[in-house]
């Protein structure tokens, strides 16, 4: 049965595609991608000159106009959306817009930036001992934040967390990370400029001085900031691998 695949193209580098995103890619005959966000070189995945549109040139009705109709022609459709789609990506909207229409879809999902930006550091989010909860979160924008989920209250919690689509508003970020005392201003934090990209930039730094780190390097869009002691040098080792620790397996 045809159906329409949101396929998640990765976090920049085109060979960070899952062996599934790519083999979707290779049969489509419809794409439509998120221009502004996905490096163009993972459409040359594509394989059956596909005819090619750019989302960034477009709203919601357009986006669903077009995939609604490559279906109805039977046409095979992809809509590439960057890092994993279920992570501000808008796809609910143009779901349901599919299901009023009766049109099938599937997800594939995709390496989210903020998994990236880590691999790019070297670090690990979960560490014993430091922290075990990863919250994702981002500043009210154009698109509002509720209440109960402002980074000043989650920063109480003094878990790792990744904060998108904010670098624009570093200082008020800054400002609210500080605001609950749930991070210090020696919290470890870190800003990653377009990871895995070839042009990715990392900056290491400390909350006191996270907004001036990144305003020194001109960094104010296609940004994650990572704050939290998961960044620094302590932790505990681990119980899985530990001799003593015993599974069914060991």
């Amino acid at each position: 049965m045809n159906k329409i695949f949101f396929v998640g193209a990765g976090s920049g580098a085109p060979d960070l595609i899952t062996v599934r995103g790519m083999n979707l890619l290779k049969k489509a005959e419809v794409i439509v991608y998120a221009g502004s966000l996905v490096n163009p070189e993972v459409l040359s995945y594509a394989e059956q000159n596909p005819v090619i549109y750019n989302s960034a040139e477009m709203h919601l009705e357009q986006i669903t106009d077009v995939m609604a109709e490559a279906y109805a022609r039977g046409k095979k459709v992809v809509r590439l959306h960057t890092g994993d789609p279920s992570l501000y990506g808008a796809i609910r909207e143009q779901m349901d817009a599919l299901a009023e229409r009766g049109i099938p879809y599937e997800i594939c999902p995709g390496v989210s930036s903020f998994t990236a930006a880590a691999a790019s550091l070297g670090v690990e989010y979960t560490l014993p001992g430091v922290s075990q909860t990863v919250i994702l979160t981002r500043m009210a924008g154009r698109t509002p934040v509720p209440e109960r989920e402002s980074i000043r209250k989650l920063a109480a919690h003094g878990a790792s967390m990744a904060v998108f689509l904010s670098a624009s508003m570093i200082r008020e970020v800054q400002d609210e990370l500080l605001a609950s005392g749930g991070y210090q201003e020696d919290t470890p934090c870190a800003v990653v400029y377009k990871a895995s990209w070839p042009e990715e930039k990392m900056i290491r730094t400390t909350l006191s001085g996270l907004a001036e780190a990144a305003e020194q390097e001109n960094i104010t869009k296609t940004a994650l900031i990572l704050i939290g002691s998961f960044l620094g040098e302590r932790y505990d080792r681990s119980c899985l691998y530990d001799p003593g620790f015993h599974t069914e397996y060991r």
